[in-house]
């Protein structure tokens, strides 16, 4: 959801493509999967530059992996690149190139781009990650169109979706639409925004359970009258289609924009230890800030199982792609 500030630069594909191919390895897939969704903000790039032939700064992205781009894909309000479609292509000679566990195509997607002529949609882009009606713009729907075209295409086994920032809420919002429907595609998710106030970040623990307790209560007791409103207060889902679907969460602790990620879970893992993980599916499924702006939609940044992946290390580009590109300290949560 924020922009993406520093310089490109070829150093990241290139560290990275020296290091062990190894698709098998967390390591390599992930710095692999966010180069090749630093390609596409390099493209816009590059199409805003008017740099082109030898002078774009942006296939090195791709091609170090071995990646070609089939298809850029274009919003339709300001005409930026804002998403690809990346096809993976082993040389003829790749004897020493393990290909066990690589992808076939990958569809990517760029988070806000601090350009003049990309800023202002992504912006209001941004503003519908708050308000919860991304999945009611134009450029989700091209998304879609491009996600539900390759899956029918190649087949849902052979289709990662990729995203950061922005354009990992595109790409969540891709995988739970398809997820949905029986269709569970391997996702990665560069600091997804959790569009809250960032509680993780407030030093006092009591004052955090506080707050939680607060908005959680309030989440409930809504849910709770809606149902006794609708005539059915007692019905409480035992499960959930989504969950047999886990994308890739990565997160860093200093990025206040996702943080809120480690809260989410730990919530959840207490009440379901508590045995109320029926009324944590309730209020799972809504969203007050939607209720408040009209949209009663289920929350976009909620879903109900994720392979958390948490960048313990300090940095004052928290919320940057580029510190995906090296192995740094992660640990699973």
């Amino acid at each position: 959801m924020a922009p993406e500030r520093h310089d490109f630069n070829l150093s990241g594909p290139l560290l990275t493509a020296k290091s062990a191919i190894d698709w098998k390895n967390e390591d390599y897939t992930r710095s692999a999967v966010a180069s090749l969704v630093q390609g596409v903000y390099v493209v816009e790039r590059d199409r805003q530059k008017k740099r082109k032939g030898s002078q774009a700064l942006a296939s090195p992205w791709w091609k170090s992996f071995n990646f070609q781009m089939l298809e850029q894909l274009v919003d339709d309000v300001d005409s930026s690149f804002f998403g690809a479609i990346y096809k993976f292509e082993p040389p003829a000679s790749h004897s020493n190139l393990s290909t066990d566990g690589c992808p076939c195509y990958v569809i990517a997607f760029r988070g806000t781009l601090l350009k003049r002529k990309s800023l202002i949609q992504d912006l209001k882009l941004d503003f519908d990650i708050i308000r919860n009606g991304l999945h009611s713009t134009s450029r989700f729907e091209i998304a879609m169109q491009a996600v539900r075209k390759m899956v029918a295409s190649v087949g849902s086994s052979n289709v990662w979706l990729a995203g950061h920032s922005l354009g990992s809420a595109i790409a969540l919002l891709a995988g739970k639409t398809m997820a949905k429907e029986g269709i569970f595609l391997e996702t990665f998710l560069f600091n997804l925004p959790y569009p809250s106030v960032p509680i993780e970040k407030i030093p006092h623990k009591k004052v955090k359970y506080v707050i939680r307790g607060v908005g959680y209560a309030s989440r409930a007791g809504l849910a709770l009258a809606m149902k006794i409103v609708s005539g059915d207060p007692l019905k409480i889902e035992s499960g959930d289609p989504l969950k047999a679907w886990a994308p890739y969460l990565f997160v860093n602790q200093d990025d206040h924009i996702c943080s809120e990620y480690f809260g989410y879970f730990n919530r959840k893992k207490k009440m379901e230890k508590l045995g109320l993980g029926g009324i944590e599916r309730l209020t799972t499924h809504l969203s007050l800030r939607g209720l408040f702006m009209g949209n009663g939609s289920e929350p976009m940044h909620r879903i109900p199982s994720a392979n958390l992946r948490a960048n313990l290390t300090r940095s004052k580009q928290a919320h940057g792609i580029n510190q995906w590109w090296r192995p740094d300290l992660l640990e699973s949560k």
